[in-house]
């Protein structure tokens, strides 16, 4: 009688739930192992045991807290299934399910021991690995998808009352590959439990990463969101009062990427150059529908780097807005470029879109447009590098790129659907374009868009106004904020970001007294789409930049001179498909077998998190030391919180080089700067023999340091 009732619930799940499992061939694996099998998942809802016990083979043996067998519809429910129950917050509960996998059965723990409220990895109990290496068994890790979205999860709390949840939306169980723990037995103690807990929290948060990621374009990601997302609900509002849902969001692909390709006909890369409203994405989108490669202009980089940028990718065109250009006030620039590339407006593409064209494309079908069907690997966009080191580089990064980097984000960081992100960081910089404008589209998100990181009084207020939930920031654009903002401007906050430069230990503090929230640090390069290590709420030390994101592989190579740390080497499928160069124009140059050297000399603990030391290109070499740049900012941005310094080195006869500090604090000098120095308890190499005071130090649109301006600076200095 059991089986036939498990039958029939299981076809029932099956049409309403469209339950479909992936990955059975790591399951047969686990099976040829001859080891014992303990199944660990995620825990989203009430669904999630059922699934598991219909749709995985073979009869497995539940652990259940006895807490959750006090009502009927519960022992209704485990009476169906194989179950044993202990107290999960007894020492004695691990021991049962060692008993249990020593008499080879097939076993299954929740890891987080309870269902998510925050639609992320919960805490993760050390239990499940010390089980694990106990027994020597096959770990077999599953990821639920979907069910979180059900009306038997949990996210109808406080702060999840807003998202809208389905009856009965499509699940998908996906079963990764073999794994094993196995700890040293050196490891004692409180460090061995830590090490349990890591290891099980990864193989979990890499799971999501692998059941989400697939080979697609940007756009059919677009369309997927669509259709597996509230597709009428408003996901991107700016400061214009422009509302677009996914819905509006994909017609409007359709209809402008339509018109736009009458005008650019069979041009390959298309300069792309907007501020952050909603036309931004819907350009961007519509870009892609029709195949284009958009290559992101920094309008803020001047004539100088932007024909440079047009050079080197071949642009033929560069589409923008007139009403872009008279707000920003940039029409000499525009006037000056004009002899070199041709400027495409949009109002005058919108005026060539017809009721025709209009109809048209409500009837034409998304997944027949070429963008589509676009291959993962090819080129979907092309942004430059800051030039914060040189001439701007043109980095190529394709399909697979941008959507494995979005998936990497989101198992990081996990947005629910309709949670609000605010975001003022430019998208021709691939922090604001692929984490403040693809992430939370993509994951039906609400994104409001703001033209401008540097208002500082106005940011904190539309932060305010909009209860957005994440918010993203250079260290120089929080400093700002926090200059500005009410202490309660970001009450609404789960999380801050920063990345793009190095986060003050000033700022870190600043936000955790004054708005008592956590900045969580970030590190990556625009070659790597650009998130390469987070900090998250469940795994964060202070100081590190975080773990890396799933799939990302690492090797250290040393530096001659630099003993701690060493150069960092990446790679994964975030990782570019290649430069673009001044010198060879439209010629793609790919990293050698798939290695991206950073430059940045970093550390890497026991625990995986990332310390970064400075870049390689920061270093001085001074009476045959090798001298750190960025530690001798440190000391003396805790001198000077508030100011903006910048350390360089210059050519010295008698010691090689000498540093040189630039700052805009006009209460540092030489004998404060020493002073600084002596309590820090630094080398006298580390501080620098001359301090030039300016009202403002160089900086990007970026938010970054300009290092070639301010090393210009200090050279004239020398030269007057």
């Amino acid at each position: 009688m059991k089986w036939l009732f498990k039958l029939l619930v299981r076809i029932l799940f099956k049409l309403v739930y469209r339950v479909e499992v992936k990955g059975l061939e790591n399951y047969q694996a686990a099976l040829k192992s001859n080891r014992p099998i303990l199944i660990i998942a995620n825990h989203v809802s009430l669904l999630d045991g059922p699934l598991l016990d219909l749709f995985i083979p073979g009869e497995t043996t539940f652990m259940v807290d006895t807490a959750h067998t006090k009502k009927w519809h519960e022992r209704f429910i485990l009476s169906m299934s194989h179950y044993f129950t202990v107290d999960v917050h007894s020492p004695y509960a691990a021991k049962h399910m060692i008993d249990e996998l020593k008499k080879g059965r097939q076993c299954m723990i929740f890891p987080e021991g309870r269902i998510t409220t925050t639609g992320a990895l919960m805490k993760v109990y050390e239990g499940t690995g010390l089980v694990a290496d106990k027994t020597d068994a096959a770990i077999l890790p599953v990821n639920i998808g979907g069910a979180v979205y059900s009306r038997f999860s949990y996210l109808d709390g406080t702060h999840f009352s807003f998202i809208k949840r389905f009856w009965f939306p499509k699940i998908t169980l996906e079963i990764q590959p073999v794994a094993e723990i196995k700890l040293d037995h050196s490891i004692k103690g409180s460090k061995r439990h830590k090490h349990y807990k890591q290891r099980v929290f990864n193989l979990l948060r890499d799971g999501s990463y692998h059941a989400s990621v697939k080979p697609q374009s940007i756009f059919s990601k677009l369309v997927d969101a669509k259709q597996s997302y509230h597709a009428k609900d408003i996901c991107i509002q700016d400061i214009n009062n422009v509302d677009l849902s996914l819905k509006k969001l994909t017609q409007a692909s359709v209809i402008l990427g339509k018109a736009l390709q009458k005008n650019l006909q069979d041009e390959k890369r298309v300069g792309l150059m907007l501020p952050n409203v909603a036309g931004m994405p819907a350009t961007f989108f519509a870009m892609q529908a029709y195949g284009y490669v958009p290559a992101m202009i920094n309008f803020t980089a001047g004539q100088g780097a932007i024909e440079s940028a047009c050079r080197t990718a071949e642009l033929k065109t560069i589409v923008t807005s007139r009403k872009f250009i008279e707000a920003f006030d940039i029409q000499a620039l525009v006037d000056a470029l004009s002899a070199k590339v041709n400027f495409l407006y949009l109002e005058d593409v919108k005026q060539q879109i017809t009721l025709v064209s209009k109809l048209a494309g409500l009837v034409t079908s998304p997944k027949r447009l070429a963008g589509f069907n676009r291959s993962a690997d090819s080129e979907a966009v092309v942004l430059f590098t800051s030039g914060s080191e040189g001439v701007p580089k043109g980095v190529v990064l394709s399909h697979s790129n941008l959507v494995s980097n979005v998936e990497q984000i989101n198992a990081m960081l996990n947005i629910m659907p309709t949670e609000r992100i605010f975001n003022a960081l430019p998208t021709f910089h691939c922090f604001g374009l692929t984490a403040g404008m693809l992430w939370p589209i993509l994951k039906g998100a609400k994104l409001f868009m703001y033209p401008s990181p540097v208002h500082y009084g106005v940011v904190p207020e539309m932060v305010y106004q909009t209860n957005s939930r994440f918010i993203f920031g250079t260290d120089t654009f929080f400093s700002g904020y926090a200059r500005k903002a009410d202490s309660f401007d970001f009450y609404s906050i789960r999380a801050l970001i920063a990345g793009a430069e190095r986060l003050r230990p000033e700022t870190r503090e600043l936000y955790a007294n004054k708005y008592h929230q956590p900045i969580y640090e970030g590190y990556g390069v625009t070659e790597t789409t650009p998130v390469l290590a987070v900090n998250i709420p469940t795994a964060y030390k202070h100081g590190s930049v975080g773990q890396f994101v799933p799939s990302v592989e690492h090797r250290l190579e040393a530096v001659p001179g630099i003993t701690e740390g060493g150069r960092l080497f990446v790679k994964g499928p975030n990782v570019m498909l290649g430069y673009l160069m001044d010198n060879e124009p439209g010629v793609l140059q790919p990293p050698k077998d798939g290695w991206h050297d950073t430059g940045d000399i970093v550390e890497i603990d026991e625990e995986g998190y990332v310390w970064i030391k400075g870049r390689a290109k920061r270093f001085a070499k001074i009476g045959g030391e090798m001298v750190s740049l960025t530690a001798v900012e440190t000391y003396i941005n805790q001198a000077s919180p508030e100011g903006h310094h910048v350390v360089v080195a210059v050519p010295d006869e008698r010691k090689g080089e000498q540093l040189v500090l630039v700052t805009d604090d006009n209460t540092l000098s030489r004998k404060t700067v020493t002073d600084a120095a002596k309590g820090a308890l630094v080398s006298e190499l580390m501080i620098p023999k001359t301090v030039i005071l300016v009202e403002a130090v160089p900086v990007l649109g970026t938010g970054k340091t300009n290092y070639p301006e301010v090393q210009k600076l200090a050279e004239r200095h020398f030269s007057s």
